[in-house]
């Protein structure tokens, strides 16, 4: 089973957006996803970071998805449902926000996936590693950076802070 992190971000909403995917088998780092979208929403960078850890898995594979966004997890556990028996329209009426993004990830869930929501900014280690990633790809808009680089700068930083608490 896999163990997958994810975060988005937005420098304005709408705006600069940014996202970040870590993988994990047990305790071993596997990959560091991440992306920037130039005019985009906290939403859509929200559920483009677990589409790309979806995305990685091997069809069928059971992963713990970790997300800060009960957006995204109230939305993939819940709202679902009726937005599928509604035709895609809300409660009242209304297209889905983000449509095409939850059709997709609607096709690669299954019940081999857990949505589990962490507070955010709460210390959860890899939660803030994705929050920093996410962030970093705004402030260099998707240029290309060593991720794995960023990812043991992050990890001994926040190490570091929650040791000398």
């Amino acid at each position: 089973m896999k163990i997958i992190y994810t975060d988005g971000a937005c420098s304005g909403n709408p705006g600069r957006g940014g996202w970040a995917t870590l993988i994990f088998t047990e305790n071993k780092l596997l990959k560091v996803l991440a992306g920037y979208q130039a005019e985009t929403t906290n939403n859509r960078m929200e559920i483009i970071a677990a589409l790309s850890g979806l995305k990685y898995l091997k069809p069928g594979e059971s992963a713990a998805i970790y997300t800060d966004s009960q957006y995204l997890r109230n939305g993939i556990t819940t709202w679902m449902i009726n937005w599928k028996m509604k035709n895609w329209k809300t409660a009242d009426k209304k297209p889905v926000k983000n449509q095409e993004l939850w059709r997709e990830l609607d096709a690669l869930n299954h019940p081999g996936i857990s949505w589990i929501y962490v507070q955010g900014h709460s210390d959860n280690l890899y939660n803030e590693i994705c929050d920093r990633l996410a962030r970093k790809m705004i402030v260099v808009e998707g240029r290309k950076i060593d991720l794995n680089a960023e990812f043991e700068k992050y990890y001994w930083q926040l190490r570091k802070k929650k040791i000398s608490q």
